[in-house]
């Protein structure tokens, strides 16, 4: 009677052993994982040149991406300050003083001590730009982290050898598609080395407008093509979910010219009495000792298209002929005129600029768009001194005494 108990007790304690060993040794299920929060971005601040744009091209339908972010964001009439040119303007977006006071007089100057000793744009001595501290200068001494694709200045070192934690050094060869990945790639970096202000420049806009002159489909072209660079910067933002403030400006516009619209300077006066400095919509030039009275003579006159003065007697809403690197007489043309050595050679039409900083067609681009700002905005005309203070205010610095621009025109387009 025992025996067939016991055989039933043994197998179900086998049956409970088997069960207890099966469901023990089940492979159990992982965890599901928890999704880490997406990282939410702090704006950046990105101030854009597009060298030479007059605002006028945002109206040529070429430029849908420009014109949307000028119709959702902040615009206004920029003047450029005199003399017009590229580097003058691009070191004054960045200093927030004018060209008398920061010492890139032009884009050809000669040391006063040493008139052999010339700057040209490719010039990065630090001896021609260390007058004026820069934007990203100021920003690194403050903790903020820079990067420049492009800006002239930028690539040379000042005060205690301060550059940008990142840059590039200007190369045309380098496309707007790889300038705007150089960019989007700084800010895919990790949040400690990620920049906080970055420059972005172009020069097509500007190149196109000198050889074939503002009105030209060449012009149109480069400004569509510019203009979809900026289209994919927006895209790359926008995929990186990083707010971007966009500060996008021009240094000056452009003018149409004619070899048929010259002052030729060596019909004036004995080219041997002085040397020329710079040429164009403004000559330059610097007497030779002992000519000074007879190249004053012919020049300080009244002239058909052009009017010259003493450096020290340029009209005082110029702000300009203070700088000892300012060359002793200064020749300004009529708008669309050309103050040249002599007579062009060959016929030719194309742009320039350099001409009185008042000109309506020395008027250069001004768009703000970001989460720093209100929308549909348009601001009444003012100085390119005032972008500086306004970099300043959108990256977190406090206002720099004594620069000669002011972030008062855009206090009321400034979001709330």
């Amino acid at each position: 009677m025992f025996k067939p108990l016991l055989a039933a007790f043994l197998a179900a304690a086998s049956l409970t052993a088997c069960t207890t060993t099966s469901a023990s040794t089940a492979p159990v299920a992982p965890p599901i994982p928890i999704a880490a929060p997406a990282e939410v971005r702090a704006p950046v601040t990105i101030l854009i040149s597009i060298d030479g744009f007059h605002p006028d091209y945002l109206k040529r339908g070429v430029t849908p991406v420009l014109s949307r972010l000028a119709a959702e964001g902040v615009t206004g009439p920029m003047r450029p300050s005199f003399p017009s040119k590229t580097f003058p303007n691009h070191w004054t977006l960045v200093t927030g003083l004018r060209p008398d006071r920061h010492g890139i007089v032009g884009n050809r100057m000669e040391d006063p001590a040493d008139p052999k000793t010339v700057f040209t744009m490719a010039s990065d001595n630090p001896a021609w730009w260390s007058a004026a501290e820069p934007i990203w200068v100021a920003a690194e001494k403050a903790g903020v982290r820079t990067a420049t694709q492009f800006w002239p200045g930028s690539n040379v070192p000042l005060g205690d050898g301060v550059r940008p934690s990142d840059w590039q050094q200007y190369n045309q060869a380098i496309t707007t598609t790889q300038r705007v990945n150089g960019i989007l790639d700084w800010l895919r970096r990790p949040a400690e080395i990620r920049p906080k202000l970055l420059t972005l420049y172009f020069e097509a806009v500007d190149s196109a407008g000198h050889a074939y002159g503002p009105d030209s489909p060449q012009v149109n072209a480069a400004a569509a093509d510019v203009d979809a660079a900026v289209g994919a910067l927006v895209e790359g933002l926008t995929a990186l979910g990083q707010p971007a403030n966009l500060v996008i400006v021009a240094d000056h516009g452009m003018a149409a010219t004619s070899s048929n619209r010259v002052v030729a300077l060596d019909k004036l006066v004995d080219p041997s009495f002085y040397r020329v400095v710079e040429a164009g919509p403004y000559a330059s030039l610097a007497p030779l000792p002992g000519r000074e009275a007879a190249v004053e003579k012919a020049l300080i006159a009244p002239h058909e298209h052009m009017q010259c003065w003493r450096k020290g007697e340029l009209p005082a809403r110029l702000h300009y002929g203070r700088n000892a690197r300012v060359p002793a007489i200064l020749c300004l043309a009529e708008t669309g005129w050309q103050v040249l050595p002599t007579t062009p050679a060959e016929p030719r039409t194309g742009g320039a600029h350099g001409y009185d900083n008042m000109a309506p067609e020395m008027e250069a681009l001004f768009i703000a768009n970001g989460p720093g700002f209100a929308r549909g905005r348009t601001v009444p005309a003012f100085d390119n001194v005032d972008v500086y203070p306004l970099l300043r205010g959108l990256i977190g610095l406090p206002q720099a005494p004594g620069v000669d621009g002011s972030d008062t025109v855009f206090r009321s387009a400034r979001a709330r």
